[in-house]
């Protein structure tokens, strides 16, 4: 089973941008976006032919949002992870098969001046109590909003502290980890340096690959067997971030 996920920054935008090619040429069973900014029905998609889709669109227009393109029918779709405070902003999709649970999520940014870390550190917590109620292997993947070690950063001493990189967010990465889980791309790659999901728009950062790895594929620990292949499409353009994909046998 072949998966993407990518944070488009706007798919409205990203649609001008080559993402149809690219979403046709990776022939992925399922595609995750997130931060559509968008609701349903503003765009026709019409490349998604033979995808089932689903969309979760912030209350707030043309904010945050996911969505789920799936050429396997799921048993089950549910939007959010039944808390109302965290639901308002289009943020996880999750998809029930036979075998496993596929979610797909945008983790609420700190922001600047940390304004929204309290915050962020709450919606971990319940985060984590979700996937922890599921019954069956997670897939879960989207922009987690954090770089989990100095090796997932081109500055890594410049830059704790700052948003995506204070100590209260990689320990949240930490204790989900801990609680059973496996970053794919590190468990294939633990000590691959130079490969970024994100870059500043400041300062050349893309193309002098001073980056961030803060999207990820993350699996139960039960089913890291079943890993094949973890790629970093870091050659795509279109968004700040690039695409990150998934092989496994499933």
């Amino acid at each position: 089973m072949k998966l993407i996920s990518w944070n488009v920054n706007g798919l409205r935008a990203v649609l001008k941008k080559g993402f149809e090619d690219f979403f046709e040429s990776t022939k992925a069973d399922i595609f995750c976006i997130q931060e559509t900014k968008m609701q349903e029905g503003q765009v026709e998609l019409n490349f998604t032919n033979g995808y089932f889709s689903y969309f979760n669109s912030a209350v707030k227009k043309g904010y945050s949002g996911t969505a789920v393109f799936t050429k396997i029918k799921p048993i089950n779709v549910t939007y959010g992870i039944g808390i109302e405070e965290h639901d308002q902003e289009g943020r996880v999709i999750t998809l029930e098969y036979e075998n496993f649970y596929l979610i797909n999520c945008y983790t609420p940014n700190s922001k600047r001046e940390l304004e929204r870390l309290d915050y962020r550190q709450i919606w971990e917590d319940e985060f984590r109590k979700y996937l922890l109620s599921l019954k069956k292997p997670i897939v879960l993947c989207g922009d987690l909003n954090v770089a989990h070690e100095e090796i997932d950063l081109k500055n890594p001493k410049s830059n704790r502290g700052n948003a995506g990189f204070t100590d209260e967010e990689r320990s949240k990465m930490t204790e989900l980890l801990n609680a059973g889980f496996v970053d794919t791309f590190r468990y294939l790659y633990p000590e691959k340096t130079d490969k970024y999901t994100w870059w500043s728009y400041f300062a050349k950062s893309r193309e002098r690959n001073i980056g961030w790895r803060i999207d990820y594929f993350i699996v139960s620990e039960n089913i890291k067997d079943k890993i094949k292949e973890a790629h970093i499409y870091d050659e795509i353009m279109g968004s700040d971030h690039c695409p990150v994909g998934l092989e496994l046998e499933i």
